[in-house]
């Protein structure tokens, strides 16, 4: 590591890629959703989606497909993965991962990709719809 490099503990890495872009809160990542403007995407652990429920409409993607599932020019992309101007919701847990997601987002070219503050936790907690999660078919 060069002289002037630092290493950063994960608090400053947060501050760092969240002054990148402007978080939103639970209600509006609701009505951007309900407006058709964003896509809410779920990186949260299988483990967490079967305790805590699903929010209707969300697309459900492992932290570790992410980038490949919505970079627009990626070989894996989803249908969802439309092009470099969508606007791209995050929800983790409780916010922390989902910043990270974000900032990972941004670097492939989505500009308008943010996070949800305090995570499904927070959507919950404002009251917003969760639905119990049932069991894909195989």
């Amino acid at each position: 590591m060069s002289g002037d490099r630092r290493p950063v503990g994960i608090d400053e890495l947060l501050e760092r890629v969240r002054r990148g872009y402007r978080r939103i809160g639970p209600w509006e990542a609701y009505t951007a959703a309900r407006d058709g403007d964003a896509l809410l995407v779920d990186i949260r652990y299988a483990a967490l989606r079967e305790r805590d429920g699903l929010v209707p409409g969300a697309l459900v993607v492992e932290r570790n497909e992410l980038e490949w599932r919505l970079d627009p020019q990626g070989s894996h992309r989803l249908p969802e993965a439309t092009g470099h101007d969508l606007r791209v919701v995050v929800l983790c847990n409780e916010g922390y991962a989902s910043s990270l997601a974000a900032a990972s987002l941004h670097q492939l070219g989505l500009h308008r990709a943010t996070d949800l503050i305090g995570g499904f936790q927070a959507w919950r907690a404002a009251g917003l719809p969760v639905r119990p999660y049932a069991p894909q078919a195989p």
